[in-house]
């Protein structure tokens, strides 16, 4: 198959392990290892494609962003990936109000595109950031917004496909074409009347084919009628979408209710009261958001309840409709939210509900009955019902969705895990099939958006009568007689129970971190990851995931990562934790810990790979700068008494090229000077003296923790803090003790010697901690490995004192009573450290800054060194294109700006690419203060 392909010119093709490993999963509960992946740079390409896998009999199946819920992204023969190539805006029209589009572009670059002609595209999915125009249509997407602008299927003009036949055709407006529409439409015409009283019948209708697309009153639309078919009658080439005015003044009515059902039930009226200006109306469990403040981010003023509905309304009458919609939701309070930074907010949550849902019980949370869908007028009580199914079958759920389509979006914790896998996979089976049949009695839809795919197309004859179903099965055989596209979904499906991921096999290591949170089982931590796809989408304003925004590569982002690892534990297709395709996969993870912040369902890399390379390497020989740069400590405090004797001799470029060699540091790369007298040794002998607790020692107001980076590269760092802090008049201190946080030893997972170091840091930190006097760090880095590694390290109790109990700069500023020095006129670039930003929260940093009068600029992502990664041999190109995602564009937009660095990483970055001075957040206000 793969020569096959290459010889018809599809060279973008991979058979490796690693690859079918990445693609043997989507979003959903199901693991299909496909053959090969394919990834077609032109539309040729992908007709080539087909014609081989028509040839050769080779099942085929299209995935967008590989966020398909249902399982309809997976397959057994070739994967074809769209997004790498065929991912291009070809046109706008904007009097037209249309685009034509490929099918592997995102829906977030399709809005981009529009914004500048006052066009947006209709329909929104949560996973707007990343999801598809393709999948949108294999699926008939419909989003938070449908009820403004339609379903997928509402705002398509025209398609190009190709059938499984190899026929080609381009259909729309003009209605059913070749020889393909010609038989669809004959068939539809022998079942007039079932097909006008079974289909169509309410908007949320999606599970099965929409065979009403092909009636004669509704101008037999082909293209309408292969929306919604999840890829299994033919290939979207090129498509022509509506585009829509964006309405200004969009306001948000938050409506809270004392339970879901209860919100659900005020549904019929609020779409009464907006006479169709609603343009949506979203249900959100308060066990989602109390999931977002547990993890300590901010969440908007909502109403008093336990549920709530998010209504949007916008354009020139929206303040009118929103007082139409509080008058008649008798909810329990309101609040009508017109700030867009808020509603965004906001919305982000709810965006994120399929991760956060995942992880907001006491047991993951799974997908799989997710997308039921039922009349609006129907909704409370079918949710009433559904809760009692649950209850049945001894399960929770969590749900949230589109209640104004009566669309109920839910996370099940089936158990997959803890039992054995004949009782989680009965539980699963049971349960769909109670619901399905319950949901019949609603006329409901088992897809109200998500599409069939494995996990409902077994259950449609619950659904349909019989006539229903020998209708799907002559569309498909007019379409693809081989059944070569998609097969196991709609028609001759899979049962819904065959592939399920969670039920596999997991391999039993003993992990040297304690995975506190997740059991203390690796396979557990790794499982975390469902497939949601965050971090693929191609533009962020967070940090995750850098690897992925400089590659664009599937291998290199959290998701592919963690798809690796889930195959690794599995065995039977990655060879455990030492394979090379692990090797691979976790090369470029920068260690950044954007995603423990970002991923909605708490996946952290940076633990992950460096329990792996724990496992790999235990007993063995490591990479060379394993033991050079991953014990960067050490080598400092051993040179620390001829500092500057070095920095001399690595100033001679043969000497500094035999060093950058023998550490295996990239050439392109400098060495940072090491400070010619340490912080620690800088102290006088009374201030030597003063620095331990204990009798007679007066105890200062605030304790500086020395830790390395700040003692043996940047004490002025802490000499600035302390110009600071004593101008607020408080004593300062620093801590004399050696109290390195082993974040080195952490990250080259050599992490029996970062046990026995975070140990001892622990112990000396202790006491200071415990003395109550703030204990300060200026290292981002480090203070993120006692606020989120200490734990993971030691079980000492000791640990989660120090991890909550030593603050960064600016939260101790931000405790004391005192004025910052007037920063008004200045202009401020500032490179967040990432654990700074995924760990710490830069927060209260941004909120000194801001109301000191500075005019900032936050540069989002990582700046692409990430401590011992960008230094190293075979990572100076992808660290450079990481710094050119964010870092770099923002230096040369704000040419005159004062660049603010906290992190040791940051400021080399800055130093080898920039050649621009960065300052400490400390250094910046001391400067001000001596002016």
């Amino acid at each position: 198959m793969v020569a096959a392909l290459r010889s018809r010119g599809v060279d973008d093709v991979d058979d490796s392990t690693l690859s079918r490993a990445l693609y043997s999963s989507d979003a959903s509960l199901y693991r299909v290892v496909p053959q090969a992946v394919a990834r077609p740079r032109d539309t040729d390409e992908l007709l080539a494609i087909l014609d081989v896998s028509r040839t050769l009999g080779v099942p085929l199946t299209m995935r967008g962003a590989g966020t398909s819920i249902a399982g309809n992204a997976v397959g057994p023969g070739l994967v074809v990936d769209t997004v790498r190539h065929l991912n291009k805006v070809l046109s706008i029209d904007p009097e037209a109000r249309t685009a034509v589009i490929q099918p592997g572009v995102v829906h977030a670059v399709l809005q981009r595109a529009a914004a500048p002609h006052h066009l947006r595209f209709g329909p929104d999915p949560s996973t707007h950031t990343r999801c598809t125009i393709g999948g949108m249509i294999g699926n008939n997407a419909c989003g938070s917004r449908a009820l403004g602008y339609g379903r997928m299927v509402d705002n398509v003009e025209s398609l190009r496909v190709a059938f499984g036949t190899g026929e080609v055709v381009t259909t729309g407006a003009a209605g059913a074409t070749g020889a393909a529409g010609r038989a669809l439409t004959g068939l539809v015409d022998h079942h007039l009347a079932h097909v006008r009283t079974e289909f169509g019948r309410f908007t949320r209708q999606v599970s099965g084919y929409s065979m009403e697309h092909l009636l004669p009153e509704n101008d037999r639309r082909l293209d309408r009628f292969l929306v919604g078919s999840e890829g299994t009658l033919g290939l979207v080439l090129e498509a022509t979408v509506d585009l829509v005015h964006d309405e200004p003044n969009r306001q948000l009515v938050l409506l809270g209710y004392a339970s879901m059902a209860e919100a659900a039930d005020a549904v019929p009226a609020l779409l009464a009261a907006g006479a169709g200006r609603l343009i949506a109306c979203e249900g959100l469990d308060s066990r989602i958001v109390d999931l977002v403040r547990a993890r300590g981010n901010a969440v908007p003023e909502l109403p008093r309840g336990a549920g709530w509905l998010f209504v949007e309304v916008a354009g020139e009458d929206a303040s009118s409709v929103a007082a139409r919609v509080v008058a008649s939701g008798q909810a329990l309070d309101h609040r009508v939210v017109v700030s867009p930074a808020e509603s965004a907010a906001l919305w982000r949550i709810r965006e994120d509900g399929a991760g956060l849902a995942a992880r907001s019980l006491s047991r993951p949370a799974y997908s799989g009955w997710e997308d039921a869908a039922v009349p609006p007028e129907h909704l409370g009580a079918w949710l009433r019902d559904f809760d009692e199914l649950l209850r049945d079958h001894d399960l929770d759920g969590v749900p949230y969705g589109h209640f104004g389509d009566g669309c109920v979006h839910v996370r099940i914790d089936f158990p997959f895990v803890g039992e054995s896998e004949e009782v989680g996979t009965r539980v699963f089976r049971d349960f769909l099939t109670a619901s399905a049949r319950k949901l019949r009695e609603y006329g409901g839809s088992l897809s109200g958006e998500h599409g069939d795919g494995r996990a409902r197309s077994e259950l449609l004859p619950l659904m349909y009568d019989e006539e229903s179903l020998q209708l799907f099965a002559a569309a498909k055989a007019i379409c693809d007689p081989e059944n070569l596209l998609n097969p196991g979904v709609l028609v001759d499906p899979d049962p819904f129970d065959a592939h399920l991921r969670p039920t596999r096999p997991r391999l039993p290591i003993v992990p040297a971190l304690r995975m506190t949170h997740d059991g203390g089982s690796f396979g557990n931590a790794v499982h975390r990851c469902t497939g949601v796809g965050k971090c693929v989408a191609p533009a962020t304003n967070g940090v995750m995931c850098p690897s992925y925004l400089a590659t664009r590569d599937e291998k290199d982002s959290t998701r592919g990562r963690s798809r690796v690892l889930q195959e690794a534990m599995d065995g039977s297709l990655v060879g455990g934790l030492g394979a090379p395709a692990v090797a691979e996969a976790l090369d470029l993870c920068l260690s950044c810990k954007g995603c423990a912040s970002d991923c909605p369902t708490g996946v952290d890399m940076a633990t992950y790979k460096s329990e792996a390379l724990h496992q790999k390497y235990a007993g063995k020989r490591r990479p060379r700068s394993h033991y050079t740069l991953g014990r960067l400590p050490q080598w400092a405090a051993l040179a620390a008494p001829m500092a500057p004797l070095l920095n001399r001799m690595l100033r001679v470029r043969p000497l500094a090229t035999l060093a950058r060699a023998t550490a295996g540091i990239d050439q392109r790369r400098s060495i940072p000077d090491f400070a010619p007298r340490t912080l620690r040794r800088g102290l006088n002998r009374a201030e030597r003296a003063s620095a331990r607790p204990g009798p007679g020692v007066a105890e200062p107001d605030v304790w500086i923790w020395a830790d390395s980076f700040t003692d043996h590269f940047f004490p002025q760092n802490a000499h600035a803090a302390i110009r600071v802090l004593e101008a607020a008049g408080l004593r300062v201190r620093v801590i004399d003790e050696d109290a390195c946080c082993g974040l080195t030893w952490i990250t080259t997972g050599q992490l029996d010697k970062a046990q026995r170091i975070m140990a001892r840091t622990v112990a000396t930190l202790a006491p200071y901690v415990a003395g109550g006097v703030p204990v300060v760090g200026l290292e981002p880095s480090c203070l993120a490995t006692l606020r989120s590694d200490a734990v993971e390290l030691s079980d000492d109790p000791r640990a989660v004192e120090v991890a909550r109990g030593v603050l960064t700069f600016a939260e101790l500023l931000a405790r004391i009573d005192w004025t910052p020095p007037d920063l008004t006129g200045v202009e401020i670039v500032a490179q967040p450290h990432c654990h700074h930003s995924s760990v710490l929260g830069w927060e209260a940093d941004e909120k000194l800054l801001r109301a000191a009068g500075a005019t900032l600029t936050r540069v989002a992502g990582c700046c692409g060194l990430a401590g011992n990664f960008g230094m190293e041999q075979g990572h100076y190109e992808v660290s450079t294109a990481v710094a050119e995602t964010h870092l770099l564009p923002a230096l040369r937009a704000h040419e005159n700006a004062v660049v603010l660095a906290d992190g040791m990483s940051c400021r080399v970055q800055l130093d080898d690419l920039a050649q621009v001075p960065s300052m400490h957040l400390a250094e910046l206000l001391a400067s001000k203060l001596q002016a």
